[in-house]
């Protein structure tokens, strides 16, 4: 590395040292090491701001919503509104009707799939998705297609990673009636042309569904500017807690969708004899004790991104990626997958010749740095790159071009272990 990397604090990452502090979790210490977190298309770290949101939350306004007429509960109503009203904003979504919260992205595709999804899939028809999606983003749709004796269509990877536009075009027919696609790829951080892909779907008359968990930490997204029908996003991976996501969806089609769970807050009057009368959406959807702690939680991590402001999020990404690919492919044996700086969205993928992805992950963890290792639930992605796994690191606002510097040095000393010698074919996760 040259004198510049191995300054303390560099123009560069004047980001991540401005408010690294803002982070309880990275002054822990793993052996006596500083930790080195690069698992953020996993889950995020918590700011202050956020912790103090939920602990405020639960010292000042805890109650149920929608059915205490007392003033606790009015507030702690306000609260979960409030932060609906802040998903809306980041969104830009028309009206906040639009915002459905769910515990995942995982929930919020499960929602569509058995209720959207039944609704328009029957017996011959066939619901298109991305050879690239997580398996959250593919199960769901599998699961839908198998049940309505449908047809599961997928659009292939090309060379760099990414969808062709023209090629998911070609796959879109008479028979389709639904496409689910990822905004960014979990593996390889590679960036799908939606708002291309959703205008060739409307062409057909097609709906599409786009998961954006990879996309929202990292990104503007703006549901009008994309013409999205549903957008999908978790909580947890944008800095906010666990426990809480977020389903989009256009007004004219989310408000016409059955209810997904039946329960307290889901319906207007209830007798053992007459039709049921379901409340309008988002409640119809939100059925039960909503997790209103993790919403107050997600409008903080909002708002504490765009107060970073994106421009500073994006220049930071692309300092981080860049350097990070420059890095890793000058180590020998070391393989940088697809091309991650074409338009950075904080996800690194690699290979180490010859050494099982665990066992790199083993000895990275060894040097107080967490990356993900394995399939990052899209085995089937990776099969069609003919790979076992990678090893995967993914930024967040707080890391620093120090850390990719550590990543390096201690993959100079990488060697084969015991995944490599006993199970050299072996994968999970």
């Amino acid at each position: 590395m040259t004198e510049t990397t191995q300054a303390t604090t560099r123009p560069d990452e004047q980001l991540a040292s401005s408010i690294r502090e803002d982070f309880p979790i990275l002054r822990a210490t793993f052996g006596g090491r500083p930790l080195v977190y690069l698992d953020n298309a996993a889950t995020a770290q918590k700011p202050r701001p956020v912790l103090d949101a939920i602990q405020d939350y639960y010292c000042t306004a805890n109650s149920n919503i929608g059915r205490g007429y007392y003033k606790l509960s009015m507030a702690a109503t306000d609260r979960y509104e409030q932060a609906r009203h802040t998903v809306q904003t980041a969104l830009g979504a028309r009206h906040p009707d639009e915002v459905v919260f769910t515990r995942s992205t995982t929930d919020a595709t499960n929602l569509l799939a058995d209720t959207f999804g039944r609704q328009l899939v029957g017996p011959g028809d066939q619901v298109v998705v991305c050879g690239m999606e997580h398996n959250s983003n593919l199960l769901p749709w599998r699961r839908l297609c198998e049940s309505a004796h449908a047809e599961l269509v997928v659009a292939p990877v090309n060379e760099r990673g990414t969808v062709n536009v023209a090629d998911f075009a070609a796959l879109l027919g008479p028979r389709t009636r639904l496409a689910a696609i990822g905004h960014v790829s979990n593996v390889l951080g590679t960036v799908n042309p939606v708002r291309e892909m959703t205008a060739a779907a409307h062409r057909h008359g097609v709906p599409v569904v786009v998961d954006g968990a990879q996309a929202v930490p990292h990104r503007p997204v703006n549901v009008a500017d994309l013409d999205a029908d549903f957008y999908c996003f978790s909580g947890h991976k944008v800095y906010g807690p666990m426990g809480i996501g977020v389903l989009y969806g256009k007004q004219e089609l989310i408000s016409a969708l059955p209810p997904y769970q039946v329960g307290g807050g889901t319906v207007k009057g209830v007798s053992y004899a007459e039709p049921v009368e379901y409340v309008p959406v988002p409640a119809r959807l939100e059925a039960g004790t909503p997790n209103i702690a993790g919403a107050v939680g997600l409008a903080a991590a909002l708002r504490y991104v765009a107060g970073l402001g994106w421009e500073s999020v994006r220049k930071h990404d692309e300092t981080l990626v860049r350097y990070a690919v420059e890095s890793l492919n000058a180590i020998p044996r070391v393989n940088v997958i697809g091309n991650p700086e074409d338009d950075p969205s904080g996800i690194v993928s690699l290979v180490v010749d010859g050494i099982h992805p665990y066992d790199v992950g083993g000895h990275l963890d060894e040097h107080g740095i967490a990356v993900r290792s394995g399939v990052h639930c899209a085995s089937t992605f990776l099969d069609s790159l003919g790979l076992l796994g990678t090893v995967r690191i993914s930024f967040a606002v707080y890391n620093t071009l120090a850390e990719i510097d550590a990543v390096a040095q201690a993959l100079n000393t990488v060697r084969p272990g015991s995944w490599t010698a006993d199970h050299p074919a072996t994968r999970f996760l």
